[in-house]
């Protein structure tokens, strides 16, 4: 059986630890093929981004079309995006590859608090949720996608059912910013179905690339035609995994253990 073609579109890590590497470190760990569009080129270690040049979405188009067209695509991670007319041109340009599942990870801000999108962008996020499969935003992206105030678990589920409902979208609602010891995680289907998962927390401060690692092990799930669920059971526990084997590095926010834990 060939591997899933899961085409990546995200901005470029230096420090490695999430984005496009993260990305591509996880698509192969979990035996798919990875292509990338790149839509932006960062200058950013465990302590925060120094630096953001945004890709031309001429560019960032030319790259998704030249594998689409050749190698061909089995499914699509969406994460940092670079500038609102990239979301715009990405959004169109994803409506026409009928059938591909879309995994959306909304970034907006680094795990170091950096801001990795401004008001236009965010606002564009609109478009590319209209095409996509799946959205899987943290708290504070719930909070940015919907106007709502979360600081409990409840309020989480409400916002991402109402998030679910509107965009006729399944949204993954990433726990990690609430408090509790007990991590809890949500997918909510349009129609309100909600499935929950809950985790003792990991403690610590290697974390970077937590968003970008499971949105794209999601996507290698869907891509070998695994239920959402499914998908996102196997690519929670690939995380986890993956947090536990952290190698330690950096003073700040630290990248986790990418083949270092068990897949």
């Amino acid at each position: 059986m060939k591997p899933p073609r899961v085409l990546i579109i995200a901005g470029s890590d230096s420090g490695g630890g999430a984005g496009i590497q993260a990305d591509i470190k996880t698509v192969t760990l979990l035996g798919g093929f990875a292509m990338t569009a790149v839509t932006a080129i960062t200058a950013q270690n465990t302590l925060g981004v120094e630096a953001v040049m945004p890709v031309p979405a001429e560019m960032v188009l030319r790259q998704i079309d030249a594998v689409a067209s050749d190698i061909g695509v089995d499914v699509v991670k969406i994460g940092m995006i670079g500038s609102a007319v990239t979301a715009e041109a990405v959004a169109e340009r994803l409506a026409a590859m009928a059938g591909v599942p879309i995994v959306f990870d909304p970034v907006m801000v680094a795990t170091s608090g950096s801001p990795l999108a401004d008001a236009a962008t965010v606002a564009a996020f609109a478009r590319i949720m209209a095409t996509a499969t799946m959205v899987t935003p943290n708290l504070p992206e719930l909070v940015a996608l919907t106007g709502r105030t979360i600081d409990d678990a409840a309020q989480m589920e409400e916002a991402a059912k109402e998030l679910a409902r509107d965009r006729e979208i399944a949204v993954l609602a990433k726990g990690g910013h609430l408090t509790d010891a007990i991590l809890t995680d949500l997918l909510v289907t349009p129609a309100g179905e909600v499935i929950r998962w809950e985790s003792v927390r990991i403690d610590t401060r290697h974390s970077h690339g937590t968003g970008c690692t499971l949105a794209s092990a999601v996507a290698v799930g869907l891509g070998r035609g695994l239920r959402l669920a499914d998908a996102v059971e196997v690519a929670r526990e690939f995380v986890r995994s993956v947090m536990l084997a952290a190698p330690g590095f950096g003073a700040g926010h630290g990248p986790m253990g990418h083949g270092l834990g068990e897949p």
